[in-house]
């Protein structure tokens, strides 16, 4: 990380100094604010952590309970999110602290006595290296308190607004702030007093029971599979071998068991099948004790017993696979007649079961995609057109994880002797091991997505998927280093241009593009405010063909080598050479001739261009930025 270039830093260089709305930052809730988050979720806290590094925007939490959670139920954390952990600054800390799957056993009736469970496979949990990140597993309190922190930090000093529950809003026409909204106090000695705030955009991040869904007129649509399922976090003594892996247990007619060990090392979750619930139930299976659950447990893996000694958490759910229409206020017949004010994310716009680990991950994802889009609008960076593009892409993700975790639950709910071989679930689970990663998502060309016109000169850059991040040696210091690890979560454009065969100081594709870069009008860089750093909006690395060795770095041209802080520092770090044992252009199919790979806010590669298509470059990035 960079810091002493505004000055000498003796203290954390992860606080930052406070500025913008972190100076004096009123404790309590103001009348007006530019934006407020409703819950303080996973897509909450993920939003709000992105818009503190905006510190121009008075930006707003608020949550219903009186302080911090203290237990989550969700807890799987997919390579994806760890990879945008890192970008937050905390992947490395919470993956020490996490529990990290590497393998997942499969358990199912033995063939000579159906009555008990044998092993009957193993899978690697990422052997085909889709991240150089783990899959890891920890409680969702422990995510929430990382991004807390994060904004704690951040020069908003962004921190939430406990005990506040959400009534109602109402949208304007007109106004600076439109959307009035109706808050109640929830905790603490004036509990049930009211208060109205206005804002300027809502983002709602409250839940499966959504109150700003309801008050914007979206519902929930789908189905329950009627089927329940048993969760418990225990501690507990067992002979079952397996009990520190994931497993899968298909029991010959006892239903079938999620195992996931928690972090911590004695931990574990079980979801425990609870079978078929009758049509008229009424809900009567939610009253499953959890000694039942236990019972069930103990029918399904036999030969092997579990001594329950302490339940951290238990409940009972019925698996249920619903959408919203939209994920904004948006009425169909208004599209492209006004911009959205307010917005749902996470469980709000989409529920699911938890056995495929992906509420938590995608909610996440949803609160990173609209957060970046609201700074850019509210810094006048970019047009309000930008908005839209939020729910055109989060609600076709949504759709894609429900089909998804449609086939995974009634894969696991299915009888072992339903299915046509032994070993279809493990193979599923190899099979589409992509998606439970979190790597599928693929967004459509749009105002921030190219087309793949040129996409043979990247191949290992998708357009429209996550830029995966491959080694490339820095040339200042001669540090190998993960490129995408280089990407903070700072609200910037990034534009890796990777260079043709010519070093630095020849004429070349790669010198021309950096003057056209660097002075042309139409250059997305002409954009970047007066007074501030070269690189404020946009940042911009160069990565040549040749080890470092070769690099003479005051050759290279000035664009690459921007002037930051007050004191015009040449900024050294964004000169990369190849590693010879793991050449990048290489590893990720890039063109010798060279390439720009452009690549949005929320690490999602937006275009691939020759070096020589300036004009495309141009004309990608001029809708983009405000005029």
């Amino acid at each position: 990380m960079q810091f002493h270039h505004h000055g000498y830093v003796s203290g954390d260089p992860r606080i930052q100094a406070p500025a913008g709305t972190g100076i004096d930052r009123p404790a309590e809730l103001p009348e007006h604010m530019d934006v407020l988050i409703v819950g303080s979720g996973p897509a909450g806290m993920l939003a709000a952590a992105q818009l503190s590094q905006f510190p121009a925007i008075s930006t707003r939490i608020v949550e219903r309970r009186g302080g911090r959670l203290a237990i989550g139920q969700a807890d799987g954390i997919q390579a994806r999110s760890v990879e945008t952990f890192q970008a937050f600054g905390f992947a490395e800390a919470i993956t020490s602290e996490a529990y990290w799957i590497t393998e997942m056993a499969f358990w199912r009736p033995d063939a000579q006595d159906p009555t008990k469970i044998v092993r009957g496979g193993r899978a690697k949990d990422d052997e085909t290296g889709i991240s150089e990140f783990r899959h890891l597993i920890v409680n969702q309190a422990r995510v929430l308190d990382y991004f807390a922190e994060y904004a704690a930090r951040s020069a908003a000093r962004l921190v939430p607004d406990f005990g506040w529950d959400f009534q109602g809003l109402e949208v304007s026409e007109s106004g600076e702030y439109p959307v009035k909204v109706t808050l109640v106090r929830s905790d603490g000695p004036d509990a049930g007093a009211t208060r109205t705030v206005n804002a300027k955009y809502v983002i709602g991040a409250d839940g499966a029971r959504s109150k700003v869904r309801s008050a914007i007129g979206c519902t929930l649509a789908g189905d329950k599979a009627n089927h329940a399922w048993g969760v418990m976090d225990v501690v507990a003594s067992t002979d079952f071998p397996d009990i520190r892996l994931k497993c899968a247990i298909q029991s010959h007619d006892g239903g079938s068991i999620l195992l996931i060990p928690r972090e911590g090392g004695h931990l574990f979750r079980m979801y425990v099948d609870l079978g078929e619930v009758a049509e008229d139930d009424n809900g009567n299976v939610r009253n499953t004790t959890v000694e039942q659950i236990i019972a069930k447990a103990n029918h399904i893996m036999q030969p092997y017993t579990v001594e329950v000694r302490n339940v951290a958490w238990h409940s009972v759910y019925e698996v249920g696979h619903r959408l919203t229409d939209r994920f904004d206020d948006v009425l169909p017949a208004d599209l492209g007649h006004r911009s959205p004010r307010v917005f749902i994310t996470g469980d709000a716009c989409h529920t699911h079961s938890a056995k495929a680990g992906q509420g938590m991950n995608v909610s996440m994802q949803d609160g990173f995609n609209i957060a970046w889009k609201l700074g850019h609008v509210l810094t006048g960076r970019s047009p309000e057109s930008l908005l839209s593009t939020y729910s055109a892409e989060r609600q076709v993700v949504a759709k894609n994880l429900i089909d998804f975790d449609k086939t995974w639950s009634s894969m696991m709910a299915k009888r072992p002797e339903d299915f046509e071989s032994p070993s279809e679930l493990e193979d599923f689970y190899v099979r589409t091991a992509e998606f439970p990663a979190g790597f599928m998502t693929e967004y459509t060309p749009s105002l921030i997505v190219a087309d793949t016109t040129h996409q043979n000169l990247a191949t290992g850059f998708p357009v429209g998927k996550r830029f995966k991040s491959a080694v490339a040696c820095r040339v200042c210091d001669t540090n190998p280093l993960q490129l995408g690890h280089q990407a903070t979560a700072d609200g910037r454009w990034r534009i890796y241009v990777f260079a043709d065969p010519a070093l630095p100081g020849a004429a070349s594709a790669t010198t021309d593009l950096a003057e056209w870069l660097g002075s042309a009008p139409t250059s997305p860089l002409a954009a970047t405010p007066a007074g501030g750093d070269d690189d404020a909006w946009f940042d911009i690395k160069v990565i040549y063909q040749q080890p470092h060795e070769d690099i003479d770095i005051n050759a290279v041209p000035a664009v690459f080598r921007p002037q930051v802080g007050p004191f015009r520092l040449t900024d050294l770090e964004k000169v990369y050479g190849t590693v010879p044992d793991a050449d990048i252009f290489d590893v990720r199919g890039l063109s010798r001739d060279g390439v720009v790979v452009v690549v949005r806010p929320d690490q999602y590669v937006a275009a691939v261009l020759p070096l020589t298509a300036t004009d495309e470059l141009a004309a990608f990035f001029a809708p983009v930025l405000a005029a």
